[in-house]
């Protein structure tokens, strides 16, 4: 098992239209592609209040590219991902995105 770890760190002001949009639009196209996550994270007390980390989870590298470039090709995302940062909508929401592959130990408690 891998899990990713994805940092989106937000352009001023727009966590609210990202969380908007994982929970509205994204999370309904990675559920017919088959994506699954491991949990989504806001920043309470530290440096990045406009940070948004999660996880997801892959049987194998492969599996995550088939899945995942199915997902950024997927019409409808590209759809509503330019909807959402049009200008009149607030404009571009993600500054930077950082992703790692990651595997746990022999003795972590996740697997």
């Amino acid at each position: 098992m891998l899990y990713e770890l994805r940092i989106y760190d937000c352009c001023p002001g727009r966590l609210p239209a990202l969380l908007n949009r994982f929970q509205n639009t994204t999370l309904k196209i990675w559920e017919r592609h088959g994506i699954k996550q491991a949990g989504f994270w806001t920043t309470v007390i530290g440096s990045h209040n406009h940070r948004l980390t999660y996880f997801l989870v892959w049987e194998s590298l492969a599996e995550r590219e088939k899945k995942f470039a199915a997902f950024q090709a997927d019409p409808e995302w590209i759809e509503k991902r330019a909807a959402t940062e049009k200008p009149e909508n607030g404009g571009p929401i993600v500054a930077n995105v950082s992703s790692d592959i990651l595997t746990p130990t022999a003795f972590s408690s996740v697997k």
